[in-house]
């Protein structure tokens, strides 16, 4: 190939050129098969290639691609909005459309900050967070990220939203176990409330399933009704960024339903176009909606594609394929076989610590030693080893970062299209073994030679 001017996520890196992709796999120019482990960037949730999805596209395609939405509106756009609002627990029913999770995490932002404005209220202005966490590359999104690893080069920009610990059992920061711990790491937060000035603070953001900064980290049962119930007391709202676990990813339409939570805000996005077309929402609560619609009657955000039809028509294809194939009723009990399936693997290599996550968002953290749990060293580059040899032998993962301080530790997600079948599972296990044990010859070979 001539030499390209594309700027790909590694420079000096060769990356092979797909072709095209059926159901859970792919497929390059070479004619070799992946088998996509990861959903893409745990985004492509119903596979590739779904025809009535194509259809879909066609069919807009041939109305209207684009309108701004500042001087119309759409069929697709109006009918999305009125299905999420279905689909969403309790009386999130508002929907403002964007294009990426990072639009979607600094829009849920903003409209926090805006519901207090709007009650005239102009003192709180932060979003908290957590540290280990992931909400986006914007610089208001990565205000609120806690990955220590992509705030590092833009810190002078970067306001200090991350002040607690992520439920991260694992690695209990307190080394207790839940629920004896009383959920502390939980309760952090009424601490720093109390520290900062609940008069400051608009909101608290959190993902329910920690993705890329924890590997699939899920929380322990109560941990986020605690959560809630502390935000609540301290008038405080609570956005539950979803952009990786909404639209189906543990088996319901949120993750927070796994627990019984229902936020102010909800940040959607990846599974909500399933790989098909960009787009994202930031969904409010009837609750959040109030005092704007009863003030200026508009939130101030929008991008120029926002509740672009085109994405709007697919998003709503996507719904449909959900709702008419039933998909979301097998996730959970497809989750929990394929993680049972891992924990074996753990019983088999020495360098797995930790088997997590919830239905088909499933996280391994790699370690030295599994008694001691310590981490590999940083430089030995485990992670991307492992994603590396793992492409080789035509597995997709995704990878992650881990430990406590979001910097020493490895991980990957392992997070099939929810249409995964039963006999692809025990493909995928199958290539994840072979990528266990030829990862394991290579550290054996590296430590004879030294």
């Amino acid at each position: 190939m001539e030499q390209s001017y594309l700027i790909k996520p590694m420079l000096g890196e060769e990356y092979p050129m797909i072709d095209y992709g059926k159901g859970v796999y792919l497929y390059d120019i070479n004619g070799k098969k992946y088998l996509d482990a990861a959903s893409g960037a745990v985004t492509a949730n119903i596979g590739h290639g779904v025809k009535e999805i194509i259809e879909a596209m066609n069919e807009q395609a041939n109305k209207i691609s684009f309108i701004y939405r500042s001087q119309f509106t759409s069929k697709a756009a109006e009918e999305l909005a009125a299905e999420i609002a279905q689909w969403t627990p309790g009386d999130l029913n508002w929907s403002f459309f964007v294009n990426s999770g990072s639009e979607a995490t600094e829009t849920a932002m903003k409209m926090a900050i805006q519901y207090w404005q709007e009650q005239g209220i102009f003192t709180k202005t932060k979003v908290l967070s957590r540290w280990v966490s992931y909400h986006g590359i914007t610089l208001g999104a990565l205000s609120m990220s806690g990955h220590s690893g992509r705030r590092a080069r833009f810190v002078p920009l970067l306001e200090e939203f991350p002040v607690v610990h992520p439920p991260y059992c694992y690695r209990c920061p307190y080394n207790l176990e839940a629920p004896s711990c009383q959920y502390l790491c939980a309760r952090e937060l009424e601490t720093a409330i109390n520290r900062i000035g609940a008069n400051q603070i608009a909101a608290f953001i959190a993902e329910p399933v920690i993705g890329a900064a924890g590997g699939a980290i899920a929380p322990p049962k109560d941990y986020l009704k605690t959560i809630k119930q502390i935000c609540d007391s301290y008038h405080i709202l609570f956005i539950a960024d979803e952009v990786m676990t909404g639209f189906g990813r543990t088996g319901t339409m949120l993750a927070c339903e796994q627990w019984g939570v229902v936020p102010d805000i909800v940040a959607l996005g990846k599974g909500m176009g399933a790989g098909y077309a960009p787009i994202a929402a930031a969904v409010a609560s009837e609750k959040v909606m109030a005092p704007i619609l009863a003030g200026s009657q508009s939130v101030m955000s929008g991008h120029t594609l926002s509740a672009n039809p085109q994405s709007c028509a697919v998003s709503l294809a996507v719904l449909e394929y959900l709702k008419k194939n039933q998909i979301l009723k097998d996730v959970e009990s497809k989750g929990v076989y394929l993680k049972n399936e891992l924990k074996k693997l753990k019983n088999q290599f020495s360098f797995i610590g930790d088997v997590r996550g919830k239905g088909l968002i499933l996280g391994i953290e790699f370690v030295e030693n599994q008694k001691t749990k310590a981490p590999f060293p940083r430089n030995l580059g485990v992670t991307s080893k492992m994603i590396t040899i793992a492409k080789e032998k035509g597995l997709l993962l995704y990878p992650a970062g881990a430990g406590i301080d979001g910097v020493h530790g490895d991980a990957i997600i392992v997070s099939p299209p929810l249409t995964i079948t039963t006999n692809e599972m025990v493909e995928l296990v199958s290539l994840l073994k072979q990528t266990f044990t030829a990862f394991l010859n290579e550290i054996s070979e590296n430590a004879g030679d030294s």
